[in-house]
């Protein structure tokens, strides 16, 4: 008896299945919330010097006497003048004006509050010089998310999933709202580094929880379910983001209501399957029945025996205990190398253009609230579409053409003109469309790919190689102060570089999943071997045209 017979046996996807389910995906909703709450917190107002505190702002035209204008016009952000100016019109000259020198803001900045009444940039003055903290602040968050898909996923393997997304909850709950009441910028950047690592602990621990307590015929579903719920709660960042626009305040709201799911995770029963694989029999007894209770299924719970479950115990070792590979084989073998590579460079480029999009929701020149709802919307036929292309034509071209067209989108728009706003968050809205639409054939086309004895590992090295782009992306729009464009053309031509590389992987449309590394390698001897024949059956086919041609 499998395993998944077990299941279906205390009542499949009952009562039990649904509610936790339910219970497991909702914080999810605010996960979201914290991945690019940095659009809002730390989005950056107009800003011009703050003149010296003896300067009589109340007079008529004693700021604008300070204040040098750059080629449109506007006051500049980072210069003023070292005395006051008063006269015609100044020329344009980032040194001099012709009648007076121009020095930094040495007297801090005047920020405009009219959208944002406070944010990081605000109180600790992230512009002009120190403009690199904000997004070493967002780097530093994905860091923490790194850390924690490697701490928490391991510590989930030894202690259970249910301990884990426990003590997640937790340290989710304190780090925000500490973050919230941060006295300084290093504070808060290392609060946000832990709120990174316990929400990834969260991801990776809700995913697997769900998996293993749903039957087989119903994990499609549930996968979907927790990306559409992903998708809402970037619906749901824009409302309370425009409800709530002071910085602390909306970091304290998406962060309190992990302590109310700290308290109900108590009430999680842990995964079966984790019982069974530890080797503790009698707590994976005990777990079966109570969830056949919970379903209504008393007498079938009733009826499992301690033989059914050594059976399926037995069965589960027998089937995956044979070959058992470590993570250096993807280095090792040439088949999981070519994989491990090919993969990579797919995962790296997929959450790097994601996460360079996302994160700059002010360079659209439209309502940073307006533009974080139809970035929320788009994945929802995004999703849809790429779900149809993967089962109709398969998992290759639509992994291809999902990273082709969102960096094609992405390069077109380092081009656009600055003013054609409409133009630019169309092409914006179809890439991000695109590369959600990546994230989930990525997901899928990875799991299929590895066989089972290295599959996690190598959905764990994946998933690593997606927070490295993360981190690196918001480093790279740095380079906007050489050229406005140029953060856009590298994260466009990235995603495109990287299409290519899945010329070089396999079809799994249809492919039974391999559950050793000597599967992959009877894949890729195949394939040859066909490649072969058809070259063969060409010879003849071209000779006899030759013939033909010769008459």
């Amino acid at each position: 008896m499998a395993f998944n017979d077990l299941l279906l046996q205390v009542g499949g996807a009952g009562r039990f299945q649904q509610i936790q389910v339910t219970l497991v995906v909702l914080p999810l909703l605010l996960m979201a919330s914290h991945n690019t709450l940095q659009n809002f917190t730390a989005a950056v107002p107009t800003h011009h010097c703050r003149p010296p505190a003896d300067t009589n702002l109340s007079k008529d035209g004693e700021l604008d006497a300070w204040l040098p204008r750059d080629g449109q016009g506007r006051p500049e952000s980072c210069l003023r003048f070292t005395s006051p100016q008063r006269g015609p019109p100044f020329p344009n000259d980032t040194e001099t004006n012709g009648t007076g020198a121009t020095e930094p803001c040495t007297h801090g900045w005047i920020y405009d509050n009219s959208t944002f009444p406070s944010t990081i940039v605000m109180e600790w003055d992230l512009v002009c010089s120190r403009r690199a903290l904000r997004q070493l602040a967002q780097s530093l968050y994905m860091v923490g998310v790194l850390l924690g898909a490697m701490i928490f996923g391991h510590l989930a393997d030894r202690l259970g999933r249910r301990k884990v997304l426990i003590l997640n909850y937790l340290q989710t709950a304190v780090s925000g709202t500490c973050a919230a009441f941060a006295p300084n910028f290093p504070v808060y950047c290392a609060f946000r580094l832990l709120s990174g690592m316990s929400l990834a602990g969260i991801s990776l621990n809700c995913m697997t929880l769900n998996v293993e307590w749903t039957p087989t015929h119903t994990r499609a579903c549930v996968g979907t379910l927790i990306g559409y719920v992903y998708s809402l709660g970037q619906f749901l960042l824009a409302g309370v983001a425009y409800a709530v626009p002071h910085w602390r305040y909306l970091q304290l709201l998406v962060s309190v209501p992990f302590f109310a799911f700290f308290i109900y995770s108590w009430f999680f029963i842990e995964s079966a399957r984790w019982y069974s694989s530890s080797g503790r029999l009698d707590l994976t007894l005990k777990a079966l029945q109570r969830v056949a209770w919970i379903n209504g299924k008393r007498e079938e719970g009733a009826s499992l025996s301690m033989e059914q479950v050594l059976r399926a115990s037995l069965q589960k070792e027998l089937t995956l205990g044979k070959g058992q590979a470590s993570a250096m084989e993807l280095l090792r073998c040439p088949a999981l190398r070519r994989l491990f590579l090919c993969l990579s460079m797919l995962w790296f480029a997929t959450s790097f253009a994601y996460y360079g999009l996302v994160m700059d929701l002010q360079g659209f020149g439209v309502s940073i609230y307006l533009i974080q709802v139809i970035f929320g919307a788009v994945d929802l036929p995004a999703k849809l579409v790429g779900f149809l292309v993967i089962n109709s034509m398969g998992r290759r071209p639509a992994q291809m053409a999902s990273l082709l067209l969102a960096g094609i989108c992405i390069l077109i728009n380092g081009v656009v003109p600055q003013d054609q706003s409409i133009v630019r968050t169309s092409l914006a809205v179809l890439g991000k469309g695109c590369l959600a639409a990546s994230f989930n054939c990525i997901f899928l086309y990875t799991g299929e790919l590895y066989p089972t004895v290295i599959r996690q590992t190598g959905l764990g090295m994946g998933s690593t190689l997606a927070r490295v782009g993360s981190i690196v992306s918001p480093l790279v729009s740095m380079t906007a102060e050489i050229y406005p464009s140029v953060p856009l053309f590298i994260y466009g031509a990235v995603p495109v570089a990287a299409s290519a590389a899945t010329a070089l992987l396999p079809e799994t449309l249809g492919q039974p999943l391999p559950d050793t590394v000597q599967d992959v390698e009877n894949r890729r001897r195949g394939k040859r071997r066909q490649q072969r024949q058809e070259r063969k059956q060409m010879v003849p086919l071209q000779a006899s045209a030759q013939a033909k041609d010769g008459l």
